[in-house]
């Protein structure tokens, strides 16, 4: 399934006026794409748009456990992204931000909230929904500058190739 094009700020049935929104459906169960998800060797294998790619992942699925990695750019960028888990409820849904440190203190300039929605179909496909909320315009649109769509629909096609190996 592609991206919603049609709104792409609608999740849950609302619109939330700062989010980007990439929809898929997968051939894998939810508990196999929270594998990929959580499990660092394997988050570490389709995380970045190729030639990207992430190293030092450090995965606490639990309210207040870190999401940190850092990605790589082919020309030597180097990005950490340290954030913590807001929510989690296993196989389902997990959200995440940089806003905070794991001891729940401001973690300086945020950049967004994450979460990711998994629902299963009845023919055994997962729904899998991804949202990117910012705290307001200018930091949406320097996310879709960098190429949300585009990046995170590259990664989305890497997860469908890995969840074909286990």
């Amino acid at each position: 399934m592609a991206q919603d094009t049609d709104n792409p700020c609608l999740t849950d049935g609302v619109a939330h006026e700062y989010d980007l929104v990439l929809r898929r459906v997968f051939d894998a169960s939810p508990e196999k794409i929270w594998r990929a998800w959580m499990e660092p060797a394997l988050l570490q294998q389709w995380f970045c748009p190729k030639p990207w790619y992430v190293t030092d992942a450090i995965i606490e699925p639990r309210p207040g456990g870190r999401m940190n990695f850092v990605m790589h750019g082919p020309d030597g960028e180097v990005m950490p992204n340290s954030g913590v888990f807001l929510e989690v409820v296993p196989h389902r849904k997990w959200t995440t931000t940089d806003a905070f440190t794991p001891d729940w203190r401001p973690a300086g300039q945020p950049f967004m909230v994450g979460t990711v929605e998994l629902t299963p179909l009845a023919d055994g496909r997962t729904e899998y929904v991804a949202t990117a909320r910012h705290w307001n315009e200018a930091t949406m649109k320097q996310h879709e500058q960098m190429g949300f769509h585009d990046g995170w629909g590259a990664a989305a096609d890497q997860l469908a190739e890995l969840l074909k190996t286990f």
